[in-house]
């Protein structure tokens, strides 16, 4: 297993790739080669059954995450930057792979070769084409377009890179790889449609995001009373939009008589602490900062409502942990959250402009709050449907059956239905 990006301690796409690595060694015998920076997190918290070889691309790598980290101004921002500087170092980190283990590969030690991180389509494997063995890609999640109505958050966000993303479509070994891979596992729609046509033969619809049980599950059985709790979780960043659920609250008098809690920090904690001094809400919004996984499964457990306003969100690991935890989400129409969440199990606001947002957001959790029977019947529903597809043992399980495929034991192509309507 091809992971470079796999450290249980760092959030997003690091800790995802460890998860699923780790699950999927429960079931396998398999050998994780990762990079040499993630050593000592998983040491100390270990990776199952798992073989590991840590390997060192330093000499590339370092030197152009320093000039990305200048390049974004020493900011977090400009996504699409970060993935293109990523490009030579992840080159020379499979050449790594490749001289560490193209011996035994020739050699038959492996059935596969699966690459789990990056996740990134703009991110090729020459790997794809060396190995002598099946080659799996993915999940892979990329490609969702800006929002025309958000074009100042992009400015914010520094993501002009986008508008020369399709590129990478003409770099070294990009062909390669999809035409390389046996099996290339797709997040969502959306990266589906950025694939060429000939690989959708070999393309199965697989999200990236997972649960853990143990962290994220239901708890006592939600309160029927009043005040409600309205959640919010996620970095503080111009593109999820923390500052529409405040601004919902501002608008409705109905509203004012819960509580939002928004989890999460980033650069945007300035601007929402003037939005509820302005409208005086320190009575029933609070900032809560940052929390460690623990803590967020004990508040998702006792929230009501999940409200997730992001434009333009690829994986939405955050809204699935919350569904586990039995909340009613409502989300964007659009990128992950509009496929997770289904008219069973949530609502999903139509995507327009600010404005729009923050009306159908207020609109959305003002109607949940006056019906308690719809809010109970929604939170079931979400719980039931985390729990039927995306717990991370599931998720191993699943890609256990796309190794069958690839490697002849398995005839049919699988499809797991993971976002089907129920």
């Amino acid at each position: 297993m091809l992971a470079e990006s796999c450290n249980p301690e760092w959030p997003s796409l690091p800790v995802v790739g460890f998860k699923a690595c780790r699950a999927i060694a429960d079931h396998a015998d398999v050998v994780i080669a990762t990079h040499v920076r993630n050593r000592s997190a998983i040491s100390r918290q270990g990776c199952g059954r798992a073989e590991l070889a840590f390997l060192d691309n330093e000499y590339v790598a370092s030197p152009l995450f320093k000039l990305s980290k200048l390049l974004r101004g020493g900011t977090n921002v400009s996504w699409t930057m970060a993935i293109a500087a990523s490009y030579l170092p992840y080159l020379a980190f499979e050449w790594e792979a490749w001289k560490r283990f193209g011996s035994e590969l020739r050699a038959g030690r492996f059935d596969v070769v699966h690459r789990i991180t990056p996740m990134s389509p703009a991110i090729p494997s020459p790997m794809a084409k060396w190995s002598p063995v099946p080659f799996v890609l993915g999940p892979l999640n990329g490609g969702l377009r800006w929002p025309a109505a958000f074009a100042r958050e992009l400015r914010r966000e520094r993501e002009f890179l986008t508008y020369a993303r399709s590129a990478y479509k003409h770099l070294p070994y990009h062909r390669g790889t999809y035409e390389g891979a046996a099996a290339i596992l797709v997040a969502f729609q959306h990266t589906m449609d950025d694939l060429p046509r000939s690989t959708l033969p070999r393309a199965i619809e697989f999200p990236e995001v997972g649960i853990d049980p143990e962290l994220f599950h239901l708890g006592a059985a939600k309160r029927l009373g009043e005040p409600l709790t309205f959640l919010f979780v996620g970095r503080l960043v111009p593109y999820k939009c923390p500052d529409v659920a405040v601004l919902a609250f501002a608008r409705s008098r109905a509203l004012q008589r819960h509580r939002l809690v928004m989890v999460g920090d980033g650069p945007e904690r300035e601007r929402l602490a003037s939005i509820v001094s302005e409208h005086r809400l320190e009575s029933c919004v609070e900032l809560a900062g940052w929390r460690g996984h623990h803590e967020i499964g004990e508040i998702m457990r006792s929230s009501d409502v999940f409200v997730f306003p992001s434009i333009r969100e690829l994986g939405a690991g955050v809204v699935v942990e919350a569904m586990a935890c039995g909340c009613a989400p409502v989300v964007v129409d659009y990128g992950a959250p509009s496929r997770l969440v289904t008219e069973i199990c949530g609502i999903r606001v139509p995507l327009g402009s600010k404005q729009e947002l923050v009306d159908g957001f207020a609109a959305a959790l003002e109607a949940l709050a006056e019906d308690p029977e719809r809010r109970a019947r929604l939170g079931k529903a979400a719980h039931r449907r985390a729990m039927r597809h995306f717990p991370w043992d599931t998720k191993a399980r699943r890609t256990l059956e796309v190794y069958r495929w690839v490697t002849g034991e398995r005839p049919d192509k699988p499809e797991f239905a993971a976002c089907d309507s129920g």
